[in-house]
Order: C-alpha cells, then structure tokens, then sequence
C-alpha cells in the first residue's frame, strides 16, 4: 500500500468565449451530448445553456432589428392598431385604443416563447 494522498485535479476556469467555442463544435461532433461534454470535460448543463444561448443568437442575427413595411395611410390616425407579421407566418395584432396592461400581457407572453 502506499501513503499517498490523492490531490484533486483542479481546472482552470474557461471563459465565456471559450465555451461558445466549445459549444460550436458540437453539433459537428456527432456525439450525444453527456459524450461531447465528458470528452471535452464540461458539464451538461454548461453545454445546454450555451447551446439555448446559440439558439437564441441565430434567431435575432445582429442587434435584433429588422426591417419594417408600413401598410396603409392611416398612420397618424387615432382608430389605427398595431400588427406584426413574425417570421414563419406568425400575426400579432393589437387593435387601436389597447391599455397598458394590455401591452404588458403581450410582451410577458413573448418574452416566454
């Protein structure tokens, strides 16, 4: 037997950038993930969370902006809603005179999509 101690092998930290590097190379590995991250010695949920973040990333390219078509004359007018037309044929229409509290409902319920 021997006397020896086992020292824990400490890692250093990767950085953020690090890890999207990491991250993007998934997909091309062909490896289940628990695979991809046992041989690259990262945690599942640190792949899965740059992964949502890579997600998301593609889904608003750049800053987020986007191009906008106005339709119709009635721009200035008071019995004027709003209408936005999402990618994939999504329609959000708010009719003229909404409150408030009905704007917040619809972003609450767009920032959970």
């Amino acid at each position: 037997m021997s006397n020896e101690t086992r020292v824990p092998v400490q890692h250093q930290r990767r950085t953020r950038s690090e890890i999207a590097q990491i991250a993007a190379q998934y997909s091309e590995s062909g490896l289940s993930r628990s695979e991809f991250c046992r041989r690259h010695s990262l945690s599942l949920n640190t792949l899965n969370r740059h992964l949502k973040r890579m997600s998301a990333s593609k889904a608003m390219p750049g800053d987020g902006l986007v191009a906008v078509e106005l339709i119709g004359s009635k721009l200035h007018s008071s019995d004027c809603g709003v209408a936005l037309v999402l990618s994939r044929g999504r329609r959000i229409e708010v009719s003229a005179g909404f409150d408030a509290l009905t704007l917040q409902r619809l972003v609450a319920a767009l920032e959970n999509i």
